[in-house]
């Protein structure tokens, strides 16, 4: 799918032309620049390989360096690579948000926050037990039993129990385009995205 890379400012709302509000995300979309073609012939596929974001020339490696030098730009934070584009570009174009426009549905796809090592109540929304009756007092949040004794004498793989959450790849999908600043490089879209403030995204028409 032919698409951008972005970075997420924030969340905000606007109202619609009913005085509804809608919550929704500002993304800066670009300025991309092509690094790579990939072609057919050469590649065995079609894609367009897109750059964001400089990055400083002490912090990038010698091949980099000259892979950005050979399109034409400076060293970039961000490398992905974008199938499906309608139009043709060559080394060194620029893309911008204007590749959107109002109405457009995009999917967004960006590494959820970090939880950290979280219990089982948070991680996996079991319930916990209400009273404290019978003797119980501290087995509120516990995760129960993970399986039977002499058969299989294992914990299945599967089981949810405490452990790391979030920091995972996440897609939303048919996200509503609301407003382009073509000027700022901004998107408008509906809903919320994967990601903490100032986290690299990839938006996918």
């Amino acid at each position: 799918m032919s698409g951008l890379i972005g970075k997420k400012i924030g969340m905000t709302s606007i109202y619609d032309a009913d005085g509804k509000s809608i919550a929704c995300t500002i993304i800066e979309a670009g300025p991309c620049v092509v690094t790579q073609v990939r072609t057919t012939e050469k590649d065995g596929y079609s894609a367009i390989q897109l750059a964001f974001s400089d990055k400083k020339e002490k912090n990038t490696t010698k091949p980099m360096i000259g892979h950005f030098t050979k399109a034409g730009t400076t060293p970039k934070r961000k490398v992905v690579e974008f199938k499906g584009f309608e139009k043709s570009y060559n080394l060194g174009e620029t893309i911008n948000a204007d590749l959107f426009v109002e109405g457009d549905f995009v999917d967004v796809i960006g590494t959820s926050i970090g939880k950290g090592f979280q219990g089982v109540v948070k991680r996996h929304g079991f319930a916990g037990v209400g009273g404290q009756t019978h003797g119980q007092h501290n087995r509120g949040r516990a995760p129960g039993s993970l399986g039977a004794s002499s058969f299989p004498s294992r914990v299945f793989k599967g089981m949810r129990m405490a452990g790391r959450m979030g920091g995972d790849r996440v897609k939303i999908q048919n996200l509503k385009v609301l407003k382009v600043m073509n000027d700022k490089n901004l998107l408008i879209v509906s809903g919320a995205i994967p990601g903490p403030e100032g986290s690299y995204i990839m938006i996918e028409k």
